[in-house]
């Protein structure tokens, strides 16, 4: 007799690997197709009455009604305890001018006692000037207010912060003008920030599980999170232990946690099902937004071509003990001088898919190299944003440099393996597969069902995964996202809602 399925989901338009291949341009199922899971993996695909038996008394079905069912998205690069404190601070990811900034942070302080905490402001959305600590001086004149640039690489804080902890930064990433101190922060000046806000690790719960929510609403069934300093792993650890994380977290630690790792024996691709390990990450360089991703030439709009956040020959002796350690390494490299510099030493490592992180100026040589490689580039789509003509790219690039940014549609082309991500700026796939889409460069742009790859299959690959998620196939995990209309029928794919996450075969998010 037949087990029958935990769940069955039946009249959909479903996106597989079958009907990729026999249509790449409309690539959905032909007719309504169902898809059946049993104990988290799917075991049947085909035409409603040919799966519908394996319906049992205590199968949930559900009637898609035409909805469009792709994998579960897969966003290869996160910070969910950033993403969880947005939902919980004041949320400054839509403020168009300064002003709406300093409300937000000003009703953010009415409701809580000491530091007075916004993330997620883009000045690119109004004039371009940071937030300045005059203007925070408005928001408190006796509680440290901070407001954190969209990239985490800059933060802006008042007088009280600087009067404070200024003493405890590096003097190079506290800015100054006139010899006065702006209230603007980069790079390792922030982690004297972070150290503050800390969160214990209950307030981490309650964080990770608003991530959580908020990246099932938005289709998302597995995250490679990027842990630092946080009691992020062990929370992520607790919660699955208690059966309450839904997601699954690939955990990327930073290179101070180097020493930890090995002394513990963990081990890429080690762990649950819900929770793994998987690289070692580090900084080499910088921001466009901060100035201080590190390009071949000065920027267009300051002085300097950015800074080493490690220095290649840190980079170096970093690659080469990690490799050596079986580990995966992933590695944030922006500016085009970091990516070379980046490519060099992991070409020099006989490990296997190492992690070039955003990699946004990206010259005809760099590409030539990282086609004749094997690393993954771990990208974001939603970073073309920037790419638009008069965009931030413009005014820090120049016009020159903002078209070889984000080359997605030559990397694909010369065979380069994509993994998108969305760094948080906003997590939202379909925005960032929109922006591939619709990317004003010919360079730039892939097809839908290449960005659908790069967002689903692609960061599968990156983790090591392919074989378990990232495409609708028997014999794979239960984690699909099913839609409320095709990105490949709409000018609009970002306005597509999210009708139903599924995750292992069990429902997280159902907005029907």
């Amino acid at each position: 007799m037949t087990q029958a399925a935990d769940l069955v989901c039946t009249n959909g338009r479903v996106y597989t690997p079958d009907s990729r291949r026999a249509r790449p341009e409309d690539p959905l199922a032909e007719s309504p197709a169902a898809v059946a899971v049993r104990n988290g993996e799917i075991v049947r695909i085909g035409p409603s009455n040919e799966v519908r038996f394996l319906e049992g008394v205590e199968t949930t079905v559900v009637d898609l009604d035409g909805s469009v069912l792709l994998p579960g998205f897969v966003d290869a690069h996160t910070h969910l305890d950033v993403l969880g404190q947005q939902q919980e601070e004041a949320d400054l990811s839509d403020c168009d001018s300064p002003a709406a900034c300093l409300d937000r942070l000003e009703d953010r302080r009415t409701e809580t006692e000491g530091w007075v905490v916004g993330f997620g402001y883009d000045e690119s959305r109004w004039d371009g000037s940071y937030l300045t600590r005059d203007q925070l001086d408005s928001v408190s004149a006796d509680r440290p207010v901070v407001a954190f640039r969209e990239d985490l690489h800059v933060a802006s804080v008042n007088s009280v912060v600087l009067d404070r902890h200024a003493d405890a930064m590096p003097p190079e990433n506290v800015e100054t003008a006139d010899g006065e101190q702006t209230g603007v922060l980069v790079e390792e000046a922030l982690t004297v920030l972070r150290d503050r806000l800390r969160p214990e690790p209950e307030r981490m719960r309650e964080y990770l599980l608003a991530a959580q929510e908020y990246a099932h609403s938005k289709g998302v069934t597995a995250v490679h999170d990027m842990v630092r300093h946080s009691h992020a792993p062990r929370v992520y650890r607790e919660l699955d232990t208690a059966g309450e994380l839904t997601l699954r977290v690939r955990l990327n630690y930073w290179a101070d946690h180097l020493d930890a790792v090995l002394e513990t024996g963990l081990r890429t691709n080690h762990g649950s099902d819900r929770v793994e390990m998987g690289a070692i990450k580090t900084y080499a360089d910088g921001s466009i937004g901060g100035r201080t991703a590190r390009l071949s030439e000065p920027y267009a709009d300051g002085e300097g071509r950015g800074e080493w956040v490690t220095p290649p020959e840190e980079l170096a002796d970093l690659a080469g003990q990690i490799d050596s350690a079986g580990l995966q390494f992933a590695v944030h490299a922006i500016g085009d001088e970091a990516i070379d510099a980046v490519v060099e030493r992991l070409d020099a490592t006989d490990g296997d898919r190492h992690r070039i992180e955003h990699a946004e100026v990206l010259t005809d040589s760099l590409i030539d190299r990282l086609a004749a490689g094997e690393h993954v580039v771990s990208a974001q789509p939603n970073f073309l944003k920037w790419a638009r003509e008069g965009g931030l790219y413009d005014q820090r690039l120049g016009e020159g440099l903002r078209r070889q940014t984000n080359r997605f549609g030559t990397l694909a082309d010369r065979g380069v393996r994509l993994a998108f991500g969305s760094d948080c700026m906003p997590l939202d796939p379909l925005f960032g597969i929109e922006q591939a889409v619709t990317a004003p460069e010919p360079t730039q742009q892939l097809d839908v069902s290449q960005a659908v790859d790069a967002y689903t299959v692609g960061g599968a690959y990156a983790g090591f995964a392919e074989d378990r998620r990232g495409s609708i196939e028997p014999g794979k995990q239960g984690d699909f996202v099913a839609l409320d209309g095709s990105p490949w029928e709409t000018d609009s794919i970002s306005g597509l809602g999210v009708d139903l996450t599924v995750v292992d075969g069990e429902i997280v998010f159902d907005s029907r």
